[in-house]
């Protein structure tokens, strides 16, 4: 097997993810509606008939919560992937894993500190 036919599969995976962007963007100009009408340009609020200006600000107090969730939401994650491969791991990854939970707990302090200014 030469070099060329061993990486003939990851070649063919790359091709297609690069064009799969181009494809995808030239499909939605193609079946697009050509003219847009009143209709079309309408912001779609679940059916109903949008009431005021649809484009409002939101507080940052909902941005905030969503980045702690994805954050936990990741440390959980890794956690998980940690504790199924614990018992082949060097003590090392151990230490690696306290110095993860450190850090991630300063953050959890700091988001509880900040709180005050962030729900307010």
């Amino acid at each position: 097997m030469t070099l060329i036919e061993a990486y003939l599969p990851i070649i063919f995976v790359g091709l297609i993810s690069l064009g799969f962007a181009p494809a995808a963007w030239l499909t939605s100009r193609l079946i697009r509606p050509e003219k847009p009408s009143k209709w079309t340009e309408e912001t779609y609020e679940c059916g109903s008939v949008p009431i005021g200006d649809t484009r409002i600000q939101f507080r940052f107090q909902y941005y905030a919560f969503a980045l702690i969730f994805v954050v936990f939401d990741l440390v959980t994650t890794f956690l998980l992937i940690w504790a199924v491969a614990y018992e082949g791991l060097p003590k090392i990854a151990t230490i690696y894993m306290l110095a993860f939970l450190g850090i991630m707990l300063l953050g959890c302090a700091y988001a509880l500190k900040k709180e005050e200014d962030i729900w307010i």
